[in-house]
């Protein structure tokens, strides 16, 4: 734990560490000066056991292999949040698309560009349809239905560790978790927190090494879901890790960044997810369907970075 002077000479606090495969760095105010790392890792050691698929005895991965297990609450609220917005979002975001991801090699060793009638195969399987939550368990009407909740787990669990802070009586936080962002009060500055958006470069390999942007913003749940740097280059076809769950194909469209705000992190970790998917034109227009986001869209429009932002968000934006 590292303590940071505020500039009215209180004290924050700063953890930092590595969990579900990806690092976290919490800043938080505590008038008690506790330390909350050992009860922040347990938390997400915690978490990961439910929902991790990097771990074979997880809730998940056990359900991927159709074990008779009862799910927890973090496996609960995770599912009933994802199969709520995959009806939001017409599908384009799916918790069940896993195989997709594999067959294109975006979570497995091989690369490799299917052919149509393995991702009809593929598709059969896919969809939140599917999937049931009867008495705690989850219930297959496919037995081949596998799940990863990577896009949204994330959120989620910064959610879940704000709510710890929340509850031992911090007023001031910031914590990210893999990029995914959760606010609350003020910063050591006394003023709303600044949250980088990265400038999308396929050349700009470190988060927060290049911004094209700055939020100075509070109270709010941020996400942010990119293509710009997970591809690879196939019989010089250039193949992105956004797969269309509706299509089974990678996305091809102009939006590179999708930057989504919304009052808990798991409902922006997964819209952003699903806007990338549907490309820049059907973002915008989805956006005014949901009044409680707003976003930042990066796209490419004819080799030139555009930004687009809704208008509530505009006056928190500060220009690089």
């Amino acid at each position: 734990m590292k303590a940071i002077m505020a500039d009215d000479g209180t004290f924050y606090y700063h953890i930092q560490g590595v969990a579900e495969g990806t690092s976290y760095s919490i800043i938080y105010q505590d008038k008690a000066d506790r330390d909350f790392q050992p009860d922040v890792e347990q938390l997400l050691a915690d978490f990961e056991k439910s929902l991790s698929v990097y771990d074979d005895d997880s809730i998940i991965s056990r359900i991927n292999r159709n074990e008779d297990i009862e799910v927890d609450r973090y496996f609960k609220a995770v599912f009933t949040r994802a199969k709520e917005i995959s009806l939001l979002t017409n599908g384009t975001f799916d918790i069940s698309a896993e195989p997709l991801f594999k067959v294109w090699g975006f979570s497995s060793k091989g690369k490799n560009i299917p052919d149509e009638n393995r991702i009809k195969e593929l598709k059969k399987s896919i969809g939140m349809d599917k999937l049931t939550l009867e008495n705690n368990r989850i219930v297959k009407s496919d037995p081949n239905v596998i799940l990863n909740a990577n896009a949204i787990a994330k959120g989620y669990s910064a959610d879940l560790v704000a709510s710890f802070l929340e509850d031992h009586t911090c007023e001031n936080y910031l914590v990210e978790i893999g990029g995914e962002i959760r606010l609350k009060g003020l910063n050591t500055e006394g003023e709303n927190w600044r949250i980088g958006v990265d400038r999308p470069g396929e050349d700009n390999p470190i988060p927060g090494q290049d911004l094209q942007l700055i939020l100075q913003i509070t109270d709010k749940g941020i996400a942010t879901s990119g293509n710009y740097r997970q591809f690879y280059i196939e019989n010089g076809q250039k193949v992105v890790h956004t797969i269309d769950p509706v299509s089974g194909y990678p996305v091809k469209n102009n939006l590179l960044s999708a930057t989504v705000i919304a009052n808990d992190c798991i409902t922006a970790d997964a819209f952003a997810t699903a806007f990338l998917v549907v490309g820049t034109e059907k973002a915008l227009e989805w956006i005014n369907n949901f009044p409680e986001l707003d976003a930042v869209f990066i796209c490419d429009e004819e080799g030139e970075y555009k930004v687009y932002c809704t208008p509530d968000i505009q006056k928190h934006v500060i220009a690089v």
